[in-house]
């Protein structure tokens, strides 16, 4: 089956602001849309640039805008899209080149909520055990990928770019209900900051668009819910 793709391309050194180009691929309705973008790449125009790596949905690396949504190219079927495909990269972040943006933002925010287990004594066997229940309380949780596609999708980073984004959030908060960690208040003064939790707005887009079927909004507003029994605790 025949496909029209039209692509955001942009780059810097040539280009005075981005501008959209078509292709026409063959390509059969199991194909994925990474697939589409290699025949590209390898047989029309070399020039064309995108992160890429595992292409099984785990590394995250090819997360861009698919017919105006934040989707993993490598998870979404060219029969989903219909014959006319628009890609572009995602938003809220300086492009580099075409769907490569800059990633570096978003990374530091992940950092800033320390994503690593915090704990004060070496265990007194071999492992930190943890109950099926204790694991299960934080397990949706472990699933992210750090695509980014939930943080782009969220309003609030489009014009705020200080909020540390639900990405981050997301990541507090495998910590911060992990039974084995002793770094929780030290992460909820973190989201308690003025660029933290709070500005969450409850849109949802963050949890429509995580491509690992992260309850994402849940997530943040359990964070919101820790924060305030820990300030009536006070």
């Amino acid at each position: 089956m025949q496909y029209t793709i039209r692509i955001k391309r942009y780059n810097p050194e040539v280009d005075v602001k981005p501008h959209f180009k078509e292709y026409t691929v063959e390509a059969e309705g199991n194909d994925r849309v990474l697939d589409a973008l290699n025949m590209i790449k390898w047989n029309q125009d070399g020039t064309l640039t995108y992160r890429r790596s595992c292409a099984h949905g785990i590394c995250g690396s090819d997360a861009m805008r698919i017919n105006g949504r934040n989707r993993l190219a490598c998870k979404v079927l060219m029969q989903e899209l219909g014959k006319k495909i628009t890609i572009e990269p995602l938003i809220g972040f300086k492009v580099i080149k075409d769907m490569v943006v800059d990633m570096e933002p978003f990374f530091n925010s992940y950092k800033s909520i320390k994503p690593y287990l915090i704990t004060g004594d070496a265990p007194s066997s071999g492992e930190r055990r943890q109950s099926p229940e204790d694991r299960e309380r934080f397990d949706d949780t472990t699933k992210c990928i750090l695509c980014a596609s939930c943080t782009t999708a969220c309003p609030i980073t489009w014009t705020n770019e200080q909020f540390v984004g639900p990405a981050a959030i997301v990541n507090a908060h495998r910590f911060i209900f992990d039974s084995r960690d002793t770094g929780a208040g030290e992460r909820l003064r973190i989201l308690n900051q003025q660029s933290g939790v709070w500005r969450c707005r409850t849109v949802f887009n963050c949890t429509d668009a995580c491509p690992r079927g992260i309850e994402v909004t849940r997530a943040i507003e359990e964070v919101k819910r820790s924060l305030l029994i820990e300030q009536v605790a006070y």
